[in-house]
């Protein structure tokens, strides 16, 4: 029997509640009103999710062990996406190998994302056209061709639609079976048939340059870091990280080091309690020390100051009010 929920968001960092299957890290990289739909269904063995963000962002995610997370834009007019220094164009499907995959959108952002253990897509594939699916070490997209995919995307978008309106339909084990036995088939004949473009050498080395990039400021949460000392860390030129960090974050290290600090502030001034924490404790304990220059950028980006931030109502366990998720 599958179950199935629908989030909305307005709360970047509630969005790591909604994935079960990966560890997510989401950071809107331009000012605005923030705005995450997700519909997500849990069949026997796969997991699917329909997402729309409304803001450009940067995010990470770490898959769980032993399942395999297809990825694909839902709609053909949807924002541009960048998976590990990959650009994916409407029809691409995108198969992650790596444990960290770093990944890039602008406004408007349209994805579907389909999980499933590993040993289960490997049986299907055997079943289904006989043979296993191409082998691939490292992260690579898989452009099908035109009519698989189009089975695979409106497959996807009617278990959607069902979470949204009529989710008692999935209760169904039979319903269930026949959709899961479905989005499995179609998955596995663009996957077999379609054309992989993997990564090059040097795009692999550069993914590894940033998982470092990203676990040295990890370690580091709660101090001032230079780029010199970034640079040192990790044994790469300051030429080389730059040119990293462009293409898989979409700006220079300092400049995401800046904005994924600017939301782990926000994340803890909305869950404090306001009777104990104060604001220059926390915004130091994220290592800005010019609290004049850090309170006007964090006004720029996220339209209010960290004292108003902080007299919001708390935030639950995972940030979500009780009008921000919506459970079928």
């Amino acid at each position: 029997m599958a179950s199935s929920r629908v989030f909305s968001l307005h709360d970047p960092s509630a969005c790591r509640a909604a994935f079960p299957t990966a560890d997510v890290e989401l950071f809107p990289s331009a000012k605005g009103k923030f705005h995450a739909g997700i519909a997500q269904v849990a069949m026997n063995a796969i997991w699917i999710h329909r997402i729309h963000i409304s803001l450009p962002e940067i995010n990470t995610v770490a898959v769980k062990p032993g399942r395999t997370s297809i990825g694909f834009l839902t709609e053909c007019n949807s924002s541009s996406f960048t998976n590990c220094g990959l650009e994916v164009q409407p029809g691409d499907i995108v198969m992650n190998r790596s444990d960290v995959v770093h990944q890039r959108s602008d406004a408007d952002f349209h994805y579907g994302a389909v999980s499933l253990p590993s040993d289960v897509l490997a049986a299907a594939a055997e079943a289904i056209v006989g043979r296993e699916l191409p082998a691939t070490s490292y992260n690579c997209i898989t452009r099908p061709p035109s009519t698989l995919m189009c089975r695979l995307l409106n497959l996807h978008k009617i278990i959607g639609q069902l979470a949204h309106d009529v989710p008692d339909i999935l209760e169904h084990p039979e319903v269930t079976r026949a959709l899961e036995t479905g989005l499995t088939h179609a998955l596995v004949r663009c996957l077999a048939e379609g054309h992989s473009l993997e990564q090059t050498v040097v795009g692999r080395r550069h993914d590894t340059l940033v998982s470092r990039f990203v676990e040295f400021l990890e370690a580091n949460p709660d101090r001032p870091i230079y780029l010199c000392e970034i640079c040192a860390a990790i044994g790469v030129a300051e030429r080389t990280i730059r040119s990293c960090c462009e293409e898989h974050l979409g700006m220079g290290p300092i400049r995401y080091l800046t904005l994924r600090r600017m939301h782990l502030v926000r994340r803890a001034l909305l869950h404090s309690d306001r009777s104990k924490a104060t604001v220059t404790q926390i915004v130091t304990d994220h290592g800005f020390w010019e609290l004049g220059r850090f309170s006007v950028a964090y006004r720029a980006l996220f339209g209010e100051s960290p004292s108003e931030t902080l007299r919001q109502p708390t935030r639950g366990e995972h940030g979500l009010s009780p009008a921000g998720l919506l459970e079928n």
